[in-house]
């Protein structure tokens, strides 16, 4: 684990007494990212993982042990797994009596069972106290892009970490969100000054002085008033929405909204405006891009280049958006994992 995990400032003062033990069972990316609040709070925290050696990547402080003995170490359990995974428990049940199960699960879809999470996990272990809670907050999982998926797919599993200078960077992609939508705001302030520029009205001046004496004038081209009235509708859609996004992102608007509103806005909503935006650069070059009179000194134009990095972006994500990739990369998210030598449950047997 990189240190700047361990040395982040706690969220509360230390107390002089250190508090109650914390279990947690799961080491994926919602339980690893409560786990590290836990501890800044100065709570204990053990998770319990089918792979303990396999698990590497948790908050340095913490224990990880098998479901079993991490379960004896406290009295309230955090279920950071998926429900498809609970049969283990059944296994636990002497173990899980009397103790508090705290279910933080969501479902892929509305109503995908009859009865929800809870009740069934209730229902599972009459003996423990079952409550729900932290199923509304968005985790390190909500942050995943594209490039996170890539990486799991080529791996076969979420438990492998970033190289150290991209996770690095993938902790700064909110403050990155907020630059990208600064300049936003001077492209359009730019854009709304162009017409009392002195070399606008001084150009627009001699070409209506031009028709003026050679008594001539430029016909009207259908194909450019659809091309300039595009380029400005996408531009307006798209600083629209990278607003939405930016405010949604203020921690006091996204404590208010719901878990499937915060990802429905940050993801859907976010590939939307990536779309419209490179859209917006796409019809402003036009016929242009293949000219070869735009390519002065053999380079091509800044809005070219500035078009590379987003439709790469786009493109990756239209492959891992097709059922045969997405359906594996909802498996690896859920917990199965390719190298299924390591994936043993709590009896010995397979997972998956």
């Amino acid at each position: 684990m990189d240190k700047r995990y361990t040395d982040a400032l706690p969220l509360t003062r230390s107390s002089p007494e250190k508090q109650e033990t914390i279990c947690i069972f799961g080491t994926g990316d919602f339980g690893r990212s409560l786990g590290l609040k836990m501890l800044q709070c100065g709570y204990s925290v053990v998770f319990g993982s089918r792979n303990p050696r396999m698990s590497n990547l948790v908050t340095s402080g913490a224990e990880v042990l098998s479901y079993s003995e991490a379960a004896q170490r406290s009295d309230i359990i955090i279920l950071a797994i998926h429900r498809e995974h609970y049969d283990f428990l059944r296994e636990l049940t002497e173990v899980l009596n009397g103790k508090t199960l705290v279910d933080v699960s969501n479902n892929v879809k509305i109503n995908q069972y009859p009865e929800s999470n809870a009740e069934h996990l209730a229902r599972l272990m009459p003996g423990a106290h079952v409550v729900k809670a932290f199923n509304t907050i968005s985790a390190w999982a909500l942050q995943s892009g594209a490039l996170d998926a890539s990486r799991q797919l080529y791996h076969g599993t979420k438990y492998r970490r970033f190289p150290s200078w991209l996770d690095h960077w993938m902790l700064c992609r909110k403050q990155l969100g907020l630059i990208a939508l600064g300049f936003a705001f001077l492209h359009v302030l730019y854009t709304l000054v162009i017409p009392i520029r002195y070399y606008v009205r001084w150009r627009s001046r001699n070409i209506t002085v031009i028709q003026v004496m050679t008594k001539k004038e430029n016909p009207f081209s259908t194909s450019s008033a659809w091309l300039s009235d595009s380029y400005v509708s996408l531009g307006i859609l798209g600083f629209f929405l990278f607003v939405l996004l930016g405010i949604t992102s203020l921690p006091s608007v996204s404590n208010m909204v719901t878990w499937r509103e915060f990802r429905f806005v940050q993801s859907k909503l976010g590939y939307l405006t990536l779309i419209l935006c490179t859209a917006h650069t796409l019809v402003y070059g036009g016929k242009r891009f293949l000219s070869p009179s735009v390519l002065r000194w053999y380079l091509p134009s800044a809005y070219i280049l500035a078009l590379i990095i987003p439709c790469t972006v786009l493109v990756i994500k239209f492959i891992l958006i097709m059922p045969c990739i997405d359906k594996t990369l909802m498996r690896i998210r859920q917990g199965w994992e390719r190298n299924t030598k390591f994936s043993k449950s709590v009896n010995g047997k397979s997972d998956i």
